[in-house]
């Protein structure tokens, strides 16, 4: 062990390196003669070794001090180190020859090295030192870190990424993980061997894991299916493997793999789906050139809208929310990434007509995008005012507002809780929906509504309450056992959003295909073996009740409408109900008039007159049905 410590513990110092480097150098010399002369040196050539000898170690001395060979840590030899000492080698051969031009050239018309000794001397040198580094840190892994101790791993992806993903693996000691193989789904590769280890089908993956102890399968291939992810963690997960993800090759530091950068999979990235195919051309047409307001700009819905417009040029965006400290992450962020758009960072509350009158007629936007709204269920069951205030009387200036400006379009961000509403939130946005959609049957404006789910990782969704509830211990809490919702993710969302936005030509509900809904207490089992705990050991689940006004299952088309179809087969557009803009108009103003007396239970029986199918669940206003 005190030899072993000595060896590795300490780094060596960089004088011992310099000078068996050129021990290196004096032996390749002497086997260089040695091989070329058949063993038996000629007494001319050994008479001339004090000066060849002289020269060679001046060249090399020189080349190893001035290009710092000496001072990598062997241990840690990696490729561009092996690359350095060819590069340095090979200009020192290159010397060598220009010693002999120069005395054949202008000396004594001889060679002092003959050039068999320096091709073989160039070639030993190189592999010596290259062969010796590498052999000292394999050394130094085994001693180290025995592979006895290390725990097997598969990686998924035989390309290049897996072969740094591997290399990655064997460079760094910490890990103590030892590649079992290779999983990859081309037929050539399969039953090949990549760098010592085996490449399988897919199809062995089960068996793989059943017959070995793996603790960890590494996923390497870059922009892999959702299916197959899911199919892949699936079968890991009965094996209770950890999944892990490589990161996309623009976020390796210096353009090199580090082992710490490769994370567990999020259970975003299993209820993701194939890519999204855009009409750019449309969405250009209709964005580039025009100056943009998108409300709730700070949001997790806004912000990405914002992310989205940028691509398409526009000539200015606003940016506007009544959130001071995201919407100043958010202006920093801009800053960062995005210096030669043209935007504007505006604080404003929707709520405050004049204040919002002032945006208009300061920016005179042609676009709105209006993302702006509560949207908590269990929040607005108890403060329906504040619900009619912001998602109604805020939507309506704005509306009036972009009307009175001659605004272009106006989209508007609505909530499959707004179908067959149960709760105050849904009701809200549903009357917010009547409202613009009347409105834009007599004006130049076009009004257009898009409906979603719930999008992954938005402010207050349950995904990222079950991560903190499952990185605190636990327990993780559900309303209900059979309480199931749609997903999406934020950027699929948002590109729908703008799609939808270009097509509109006003009066439309846009309904997006949300796919399968998702059991959330799978959802919930999942993310727990995601995070290599044991359900009923590690973590429990526990069940809450639903809350006031949550429904088990969600709906995205009420049951008197229908769809019709568009040229992009996950939009929709919703039949529904059309109302009479007069009659509608005063009732809504009547329902705002009754925020200043603050009675729940009038405002709530306001919103059913307005909302037929409005039905309260598990709330207190289920007496007003």
């Amino acid at each position: 062990m005190k030899l072993i410590d000595l060896l590795f513990q300490r780094n060596m110092p960089r004088w011992i390196i310099f000078f068996i480097d050129l021990g290196i150098c004096l032996f390749s010399l002497i086997l260089a003669y040695l091989v070329r002369f058949n063993f038996a040196i000629p007494k001319v050539e050994i008479d001339a070794f004090p000066f060849v000898f002289g020269v060679a170690i001046c060249i090399r001395a020189s080349s190893f001090y001035f290009s710092k060979t000496y001072q990598g840590i062997v241990k840690y030899t990696s490729s561009k180190d092996a690359q350095r000492i060819f590069i340095v080698i090979s200009i020192g051969s290159l010397v060598f020859v220009g010693v002999n031009c120069i005395f054949y050239f202008f000396v004594n018309k001889t060679f002092p090295i003959p050039f068999s000794i320096i091709i073989i001397d160039y070639m030993a040198t190189t592999f010596l030192m290259i062969s010796l580094r590498v052999m000292f840190k394999a050394l130094y892994l085994e001693l180290t870190n025995p592979n006895k101790e290390k725990r097997s791993v598969i990686i998924f992806g035989a390309g290049e990424s897996g072969i740094i993903t591997k290399r990655t693996l064997d460079r760094d000691a910490g890990t103590k993980y030892k590649v079992l193989g290779f999983i990859d789904d081309d037929i050539k590769k399969q039953g090949k061997q990549l760098e010592g280890s085996t490449i399988y089908n897919i199809d062995k993956l089960d068996s793989l894991l059943a017959e070995n102890d793996v603790s960890n399968l590494i996923i390497s291939v870059q922009n892999l299916p959702p299916a197959k992810k899911q199919q892949i963690v699936d079968i890991c997960l009965n094996h209770d493997t950890k999944v892990l993800n490589v990161p996309p090759v623009s976020n390796w530091i210096n353009g090199e793999l580090s082992f710490r950068q490769i994370k567990k999979v999020q259970i975003e990235e299993l209820l993701e789906r194939e890519s999204i195919k855009l009409d750019k051309e449309n969405i250009q047409k209709q964005l580039s050139n025009k100056t943009i307001l998108v409300t709730g700009s700070a949001g997790s819905i806004g912000s990405e809208i914002v992310r989205q417009l940028i691509k398409f040029n526009p000539k200015k965006i606003i940016l506007l929310d009544q959130a001071e400290s995201p919407l100043y992450e958010m202006e920093m962020e801009l800053f960062d990434k995005y210096k030669q758009q043209s935007y504007e960072i505006v604080m404003g509350d929707i709520r405050n007509k004049e204040r919002m009158d002032n945006v208009f007629k300061t920016f005179q936007p042609q676009i709105i995008f209006h993302a702006a709204a509560y949207k908590h269920v269990p929040m607005m069951e108890n403060n329906p005012s504040e619900s009619i205030f912001t998602n109604v009387s805020g939507t309506k200036n704005l509306s009036d507002l972009a009307v009175q400006y001659k605004a272009e379009k106006f989209v508007m961000i609505s909530t499959d809780k707004a179908v067959n509403p149960t709760n105050v939130m849904g009701a809200s946005k549903r009357i917010a929906e009547i409202y613009t959609q009347s409105l834009g049957k007599n004006s130049s404006t076009k009004f257009i509504t898009t409906r979603f789910g719930n999008v992954l990782g938005s402010n207050g969704s349950v995904i990222p309450r079950f991560r903190q509830q499952i990185e605190n211990g636990g327990p993780v809490t559900i309303t209900h056992p059979d309480i199931t919702r749609f997903f999406m993710t934020i950027p699929e969302a948002c590109q729908l959003v703008l799609e939808a936005g270009a097509m509109g030509t006003g009066g439309e509900i846009f309904i997006f295909d949300m796919g399968e809904s998702v059991k959330i207490v799978d959802l919930a089992k999942k993310m727990i073996k995601l995070s290599g705990l044991v359900l009923d050991k590690d973590i429990s689940i526990t069940y809450t009740g639903l809350r006031p006004g949550e429904k088990l299952y969600e709906e995205l088309l009420a049951d008197h409408e229908n769809t019709l179809p568009t040229h992009h087969k996950q939009i929709m557009i919703a039949k529904v109900k059309e109302y009479d803009f007069t009659t509608i108009s005063t009732s809504i103003d009547e329902l705002i008039d009754m925020f200043s007396k603050q009675n729940n239970q009038t405002i709530v029986k306001k919103m059913k007159e307005l909302v037929p199918e409005y039905k309260s669940n598990n709330s207190v206003y289920e007496k007003l049905d």
